[in-house]
């Protein structure tokens, strides 16, 4: 099976996602997945994909993360593993998408205002 490829993003997130046929390793950045993302529950959210249609010890995915925070980069992520999940197999895609697991996260950080403290923060009114 040749490499197959798909991108994720999640906020400032992009996960660029290289899935070929191996023993379940999982590879961010030149890191394993374990050392890259330490808390437990991030590394389940990253999993959920595989784990959802029980192939988590057939392949071998190798990672690019970069930009946002560790929640926002193991969003992407899972993202990006879903749709490379549905390259490799179409028959996937009702089980990964009634999990919502294929569905971009559309919500971005509000820009600041000029003028104003934040994006939607008024200074104090003042009546007098």
């Amino acid at each position: 099976m040749e490499v197959v490829n798909a991108i994720g993003r999640r906020k400032a997130a992009v996960a660029r996602v290289y899935v070929q046929e191996g023993n379940g390793q999982i590879t961010i950045n030149k890191k394993d997945l374990a050392v890259y993302f330490p808390s437990g529950i991030l590394q389940y959210v990253v999993k959920q994909p595989l784990s959802k249609l029980g192939v988590a010890e057939q392949y071998n995915i190798k990672v690019t993360l970069n930009g946002g925070g560790y929640k926002g980069q193991a969003e992407a992520l899972r993202l990006a593993i879903a749709r490379a999940l549905v390259k490799i197999d179409a028959e996937n895609k009702p089980a990964l998408k009634a999990e919502g697991f294929m569905t971009r996260d559309p919500r971005e950080v509000e820009r600041k205002k000029p003028g104003r403290p934040k994006a939607r923060k008024r200074f104090q009114f003042s009546k007098r």
